[in-house]
């Protein structure tokens, strides 16, 4: 019985470090390129945002995704649980992302082509 429980542990402190290290990567991914801005990532736009921008929120929401999957134990649960977490999440984000890029956006062309001058 002991032996048992003792191989459990083994394999779930064998996940944590896997996971970490999979979060790790992915974070110094983030890092790099932040740092290095690279010009065909920064200068090019997709819906009103440069692709590192995209980069940046696609790797963030796969590292919330993978926390919540192993830290949370959604994967032991049901697929309607899992599904209803998951759901709300990305309608939430998505939503979120649609309300700040078409006020930038907004906010953006009234100062370009508006009496309000951009003054800072």
């Amino acid at each position: 019985m002991a032996h048992a429980e003792g191989h459990e542990q083994g394999s779930n402190i064998k996940r944590i470090w896997t996971v970490f290290g999979i979060l790790s990567v992915v974070t110094i991914v983030e890092v790099y390129l932040g740092i290095l801005r690279p010009d065909f990532l920064y200068m090019n736009n997709f819906i009103s945002m440069n692709l590192l921008n995209w980069v940046f929120i696609i790797l963030t929401l796969y590292k919330a995704y993978k926390i919540t999957w192993v830290f949370m134990h959604m994967e032991g649960e049901t697929a309607s649980l899992r599904w209803s977490v998951v759901a709300t999440v990305i309608f939430l984000v998505l939503y979120l992302l649609f309300i700040l890029l078409v006020e930038a956006d907004y906010i953006f062309e009234v100062f370009k082509n508006g009496t309000i001058k951009w003054n800072f």
